[in-house]
């Protein structure tokens, strides 16, 4: 079984698939790797040497940064964000979409679980 970056791939899959498990990495990343270690795109993980997988792991640590550290990255820009109190920080803050998106209707994975708030009762003369 192949292990890069503490992940350990998928063997039946192909190379150029199997790379994209590896958080930070995805279908472009992958086949620049794999072009520039000189293996097969369609060679499946389980064919790959010793040899070809040092040449993957060099190739990754070099010009990328995956897992842990990518994710640790990007945890401290969303707190940059939301310490300097910008726009994108309080949409962060608020758990709201941050991008632009419209929030009367959908977002709904933003937002969470619908809360259903009670409307007020008119007053009866």
């Amino acid at each position: 079984m192949a292990r890069i970056a503490g992940i350990d791939l998928p063997k039946n899959k192909r190379g150029e698939i199997g790379l994209t498990y590896i958080y930070g990495i995805g279908r472009a990343s992958a086949q620049k790797i794999l072009k520039e270690a000189g293996i097969d795109l369609n060679k499946k993980v389980q064919e790959w040497d010793d040899d070809e997988l040092t040449k993957i792991r060099v190739s990754i640590n070099e010009s990328f940064k995956v897992e842990g550290a990518l994710r640790s990255e990007t945890q401290l820009n969303i707190k940059r964000l939301m310490d300097i109190g910008c726009y994108r920080g309080i949409r962060h803050r608020l758990g709201l979409p941050v991008r632009g998106q419209r929030t009367k209707n959908n977002c709904r994975t933003r937002k969470g679980k619908r809360k259903t708030v009670a409307n007020k009762k008119k007053v009866t003369k």
